[in-house]
């Protein structure tokens, strides 16, 4: 496997090339575009994606450990394909819609002004997550592991407390709705 230090990629298409088969580390991706490039078994450790456009990337054993997404379009992406072991992710103002976490642990992970649209976080362990002023509209939570995560400063999310484990999560009093929805109630 090739191995690829320190190295800074600029305005580079991989929609055509595709990626070189490796090892990533300490690597800076700006404004590149890997829409429907398969990235599968490779590594990428302590990176940086910006502006970057993901979406459905084939991602079969891809290993991201200490990976920062930022400004990147990352659609339909199936997250629970990658290699598991140490996966560590942070986005920022990154929009996620229609990707998928099913049983990925996902602990600590900081979800900053993402758009999350119907994302399926199933059976997902999001212990001390944050989503701050995320877009949960049409988000999956079922048998997720929600604990001490913060929900404050997220909007649209339906999260049903009987089926999820959301002890010591925190919400707003605004956002307690999204906590009620399957009881159908009239609240005013």
């Amino acid at each position: 496997m090739k191995l690829v230090e320190d190295q800074e990629f600029i305005s580079e298409d991989y929609t055509q090339k595709g990626l070189t088969f490796g090892e990533y580390d300490n690597c800076t991706f700006k404004n590149c575009s890997f829409a429907n490039t398969n990235i599968s078994n490779c590594s990428f450790s302590d990176c940086k994606f910006e502006n970057c456009d993901l979406s459905l990337v084939k991602t079969d054993n891809t290993a991201f450990k200490n990976v920062q997404f930022s400004d990147c379009k990352i659609l339909g992406v199936h997250f629970e394909h990658c290699n598991q072991f140490l996966l560590e992710v942070s986005f920022a103002n990154c929009q996620l819609d229609l990707s998928s976490f099913y049983r990925c642990n996902l602990k600590q992970t900081s979800f900053l002004n993402c758009k999350l649209k119907e994302v399926d976080f199933t059976e997902s362990n999001l212990t001390s997550a944050r989503f701050q002023e995320c877009d949960l509209m049409g988000a999956v939570f079922d048998r997720t592991i929600l604990e001490k995560s913060d929900f404050r400063e997220a909007i649209n999310y339906s999260i049903d407390p009987e089926n999820n484990q959301i002890r010591k999560a925190r919400f707003s009093r605004l956002g307690l709705i999204g906590l009620l929805q399957k009881y159908e109630l009239n609240i005013e």
